[in-house]
């Protein structure tokens, strides 16, 4: 005879259930933040932005502008960046770096598409901006002396032409013209759209005969050096070009051709908890080819001069001229 069993039912109080453990919380409450600790374990520090595109920075162990790192924002839980010459990729969650090599690898393979459109882009501005400056640089005439930057510079002309109401300043790259200044009457100065500027410069005076040669920044400057010095000045058009430019000519000029690196004195921007951006890349240009360095000395007491321009004026009692 077969027991009878019955089926005993627990409260449903009393039931044990197994349940999920809480989901922990990730390290990160954005993705632009876990990124940023990302790259900062690779020596880079900036602020990710969430464009949707690639977007570059610079590599930590090669010159500033060098534009080696990459990095995009896929989604508010994913990223990735890398560093083309240390064959970096990687891809970023909320709770940091993950390893996916085949989500590393795709990244690689996107930024590099990217970087070819790009350059692709930029090699087309570029062209179509020296194509617009080969076509108006024949076509300008003579600056005149009376234009009202240059009078209120007290500087002349030297090698700026003039196409109608503007003065142009040429920007040369492995000796073609490949961009130009535009200056017009109230001081203001673009270069054309999208044309080349890292390396190209533009000079007054003769490098042929020179002995020693200066590279400053802005046209006013190189101008008012070659007035009071008499030397061959190169101009970088800006700061940053400081350094590229350097290198390019101590490449070009005999070893026995000095250089001098002859920089602006951004002294009110510490005040504004901003760098001397003209004293600090002077000083990298010099440091980069072992040039001279040559900084401006101001007059007692004068607050508006930042320049070796602005210097000339004041001495002459033309305020720094704008």
């Amino acid at each position: 005879m077969t027991p009878e069993t019955t089926k005993v039912r627990l409260p449903e109080e009393s039931r044990t259930r197994t349940e999920a453990p809480p989901k922990a919380p990730h390290k990160h409450t954005t993705i632009e933040a876990a990124l940023a600790e990302a790259l900062a374990r690779h020596g880079v520090t900036l602020a990710p932005r969430t464009s949707g595109r690639f977007e570059r920075f610079d590599a930590p162990d090669k010159p500033k502008g060098n534009g080696n790192g990459w990095y995009r924002i896929h989604s508010p839980q994913a990223a990735s960046f890398g560093i083309w010459h240390l064959d970096l990729a990687e891809t970023v969650t909320l709770d940091g770096p993950t390893d996916d090599p085949e989500a590393a690898a795709q990244a690689r393979l996107d930024a590099m598409r990217d970087r070819e459109r790009r350059d692709r882009e930029r090699r087309q501005r570029e062209a179509q901006a020296k194509a617009t400056a080969n076509r108006w640089w024949p076509q300008a005439g003579p600056a005149d002396a009376a234009f009202p930057w240059l009078t209120r510079k007290r500087l002349p002309p030297y090698n700026l032409r003039q196409h109608g109401d503007v003065l142009l300043m040429p920007l040369f790259f492995e000796g073609e013209l490949v961009n130009l200044e535009r200056i017009h009457p109230n001081g203001n100065k673009r270069t054309l759209p999208g044309g080349r500027v890292k390396g190209a410069a533009s000079l007054i005076g003769d490098l042929a005969v020179a002995e020693r040669v200066l590279v400053a920044e802005g046209w006013s400057t190189a101008a008012a050096l070659h007035e009071a010095m008499g030397c061959a000045v190169v101009v970088a058009r800006n700061a940053d070009n400081l350094a590229p430019v350097a290198r390019r000519l101590r490449q070009r000029l005999p070893a026995e051709v000095g250089i001098t690196v002859c920089g602006d004195d951004d002294r009110h921007l510490p005040a504004q908890g901003k760098a001397n951006k003209g004293a600090v890349e002077a000083r990298h240009a010099a440091l980069a080819i072992g040039a001279e360095l040559l900084m401006p000395q101001f007059c007692e007491g004068c607050e508006g001069c930042t320049d070796f321009a602005d210097v000339r004026l004041c001495r002459l009692g033309g305020g720094h001229g704008g």
